[in-house]
């Protein structure tokens, strides 16, 4: 299988398998999933911390440590889509509907180019 032409079903398939060969499932509450998320998210940030935008733009150029970065994506991604096998959860789904959400929380004709919380614009809506 080439790895550029694997689909979402087919990795969340692999990543049961994984988990179910290795007897993993026994430790995968949603408590101990979302805190791995957590936890691979820092290690995700601790790669950019204290660098400057221009910095971490050219961290991500370096081949050695674009791999390192990817890694750490693919931890995250992997965890999120355990959670979502183990409990049921269509992702597909539920970005779309986040995407939604989101979209009415930030309309397009207020907030381009702009950068507040969504809370600063309730304001400009009415």
């Amino acid at each position: 299988m080439k790895k550029s032409e694997v689909t979402l079903q087919e990795i969340k398939a692999h990543i049961k398998q994984f988990i179910k060969e290795r007897d993993w499932e026994q430790f995968h509450s949603p408590k101990n999933i979302s805190m791995s998320i957590s936890i691979e998210a820092a290690e995700l940030m601790e790669h950019f911390q204290w660098l400057t935008i221009e910095q971490s733009r050219k961290l991500l150029r370096d081949k050695k440590k674009r791999v390192e970065i990817e890694d750490e994506l693919a931890d995250i991604a992997i965890y999120v889509l355990d959670f979502c096998n183990l409990f049921n959860i269509n992702i597909e789904e539920s970005i779309v509907r986040k995407l939604d959400k989101t979209a009415r929380k930030y309309p397009v004709r207020i907030v381009k180019g702009k950068i507040h919380k969504y809370t600063h614009y309730r304001k400009l809506r009415k």
